[in-house]
């Protein structure tokens, strides 16, 4: 059967007809899904026990990131067999058509290190790529005329940091690391309401590419829950990848498709989406490398916190909000003083993060500075204990030379934040004491919308991070080979010199305060690690308002309030996941009971040991 043929039969509700089995829609005549049809697995947001831990969005992945560990594969390889899990399961958040961080402690060396598997601009792509030469200002409306587009693909870079994290530290090939995802992707899993809405919400922008549509939408409907989705293109892309490694995406034969979907993105022609055409090159491809960067470190409180350096600016960002909240004390006993001063820290931090972050290849990033306490010290005195300050907070000077006397706040630029809340986090532990905090992108949820044809993934619409428009003092600008910006924050925590907590979430830049929240919860507000999970968020990153869920308005406005605090609520901030290494060696697992739709949680051996 051909690639576009078997991609019409890949949902259990489409042109084949079908029958209903076990409670779930099955296609007839297909053996993977009629004889052994997949189903619902449960899932459980919080796990205890030993021999291993994995911790992700989806019960499917975190299932197969257990079988491994469980078949002796370390923490790297059910990472990677878990995030390839997640590209069949979660396609919209992440995938081989994406980029990534990868944080790892290795238990021998005791040390962290990291790679950057981050997506870059083609070396063709100008400076104005966002601007509409009809009126010289940015494309309106940026989302989805952009988003939806060849312009916004880079360079996809999660191929090569599953080979990179298997080659430094792994057990496995990344053939055998591929087979469990390459058989889920044959096999199918049941659609539940997070895919089915998801759908649904870029059924627009899916609809204007033929191949997505053929995938997303048979029928011209999104996949019903309860439904078995099947996608035989990106199993045998799978097996492709697990025979030849990045290179068969970089250099190989997906190559060439990848550049052709890109430069003429396959278009029904029935959509009003302009569906523009980008600028990657072969040559861009086959350029590609990861990077691995020494991590961030700062320490909080007697504990050392890692994490991912410039591009991310999650690193760095997470840090020196943590360096300026150690200059004074935080307790339960005084929510209200806790809550405001993470807020008006974080506020501080997203002020420099705009100024200074980028891709360090590129500007020059003070990052030790960002990091100093001396730094922290000076940025501290803007807080002002009984009173919000008015935001947008201006820069801070990181030269070294730190006032040691509190002047007056002064007020701000705004720094506009295109962001996506997408993307997808995953933690690891092994039996050995190897730990892996990953977190994994295409950008906005269903990335650019673009389906390479006949293999079964999207392409990212990660450019879309860099700022729109081109300025020389701006370290985020559109440059060719450059990386943009990134807020994800994959954190590893050492406490007396031995891994203590790993922990990540999705959700754009509000990944930065999601992380920073739950490690002020777990630390100061001495909650347990699926209390600090759980809890009501709230974001503030330099704006006027503070973006917070309703259950955080309803909890803890009335305290905040007073002190001049404002609030605009989304629906909900970041899908995260953690594992803390407990005594004994035994391991508590935890993800998100509701948001997206809730985690899953695993451990090797759950119960504790006697």
């Amino acid at each position: 059967m051909s690639r576009s043929a078997r991609s019409r039969t890949r949902l259990a509700a489409g042109a084949a007809a079908v029958c209903l089995a076990g409670g779930l829609l099955t296609v007839v005549g297909s053996p993977a899904a009629a004889d052994h049809p997949p189903t619902a697995p449960p899932k459980d947001p919080v796990a205890i026990g030993s021999g291993g831990a994995v911790s992700s969005v989806d019960p499917n992945a975190t299932q197969i990131g257990i079988d491994v560990l469980r078949s002796g594969g370390n923490a790297t390889d059910a990472a990677v067999a878990t995030a390839a899990a997640l590209g069949v399961t979660e396609p919209y958040s992440a995938g081989i058509g994406g980029g990534g961080f990868f944080v790892h402690y290795d238990a021998d060396s005791g040390e962290v290190e990291t790679v950057d598997g981050r997506e870059t601009a083609p070396m063709a792509m100008p400076s104005d790529a966002f601007i509409d030469p009809a009126t010289g200002q940015p494309y309106a409306p940026f989302f989805p005329n952009l988003v939806t587009s060849g312009v916004s693909v880079g360079v996809p870079g999660t191929a090569s940091t599953w080979e990179t994290a298997l080659d430094n530290w792994g057990s496995m090939s990344l053939r055998k690391a591929l087979k469990p995802a390459t058989k889920l992707a044959d096999k199918g899993f049941v659609v539940d309401e997070t895919f089915h809405q998801q759908t649904n919400d870029n059924a627009e922008r899916f609809a204007a590419i033929e191949s997505t549509a053929d995938l997303y939408l048979p029928d011209g409907a999104a996949p019903p829950v309860g439904s078995v989705f099947r996608n035989p293109d990106l199993a045998d892309t799978y097996e492709l990848l697990g025979r030849h490694g990045p290179d068969a995406i970089l250099e190989g034969p997906i190559a060439a498709e990848v550049v052709d979907a890109v430069q003429d993105p396959p278009t029904t022609g029935e959509s009003d989406l302009p569906v523009p055409p980008g600028f990657m090159e072969l040559s861009d491809l086959a350029d590609y490398e990861v990077r691995e960067p020494d991590p961030t470190r700062s320490d909080y409180r007697g504990l050392d916190i890692y994490g991912m350096a410039p591009p991310s600016s999650g690193g760095s960002t997470v840090g020196e909000a943590l360096n300026i909240l150690e200059t004074t004390e935080l307790s339960p006993t005084n929510l209200a003083d806790a809550l405001h001063r993470y807020l008006e820290a974080s506020a501080l931090a997203f002020a420099d993060r705009g100024a200074f972050l980028g891709d360090s290849d590129f500007v020059d990033v003070p990052l030790d500075e960002l990091l100093s306490d001396g730094f922290a010290a000076e940025r501290a005195c803007q807080i002002d204990p009984d009173a919000a300050a008015m935001k947008p907070l201006a820069v801070g000077e990181p030269d070294g030379d730190y006032e040691t006397t509190c002047e007056e706040a002064a007020p701000g630029a705004d720094r506009p934040d295109s962001e996506g809340l997408s993307t997808t986090h995953l933690t690891a532990v092994d039996r050995w004491g190897n730990v892996v905090a990953y977190t994994l992108t295409i950008e906005q949820t269903g990335g650019s919308g673009i389906v390479v044809p006949g293999r079964g993934f999207i392409l990212n619409n990660e450019l879309t991070d860099f700022s729109t428009v081109f300025n020389e003092a701006d370290p985020n600008r559109i440059q060719p080979g450059k990386r943009p910006r990134s807020s994800m924050s994959p954190t590893i925590v050492l406490k007396d010199d031995e891994p203590w907590l790993a922990l990540g979430s999705p959700g754009g830049s509000t990944i930065i305060t999601t992380v920073l929240q739950m490690l002020v919860n777990r630390v100061d507000l001495e909650m347990s690690l699926p209390d600090a999970l759980a809890a009501p968020r709230a974001s503030q990153r330099n704006t006027v308002n503070v973006s917070a869920e309703q259950e955080f308005v309803d909890a803890y406005g009335s305290l905040l309030a007073p002190l001049g605090h404002t609030f605009a609520s989304p629906a909900e901030i970041g899908a995260a996941t953690a594992i803390e290494m407990l005594p004994e060696g035994r391991l508590l697992a935890a993800a998100e009971p509701v948001r997206r739709g809730g985690g899953d949680a695993g451990v090797v051996r759950p119960g504790r040991d006697d």
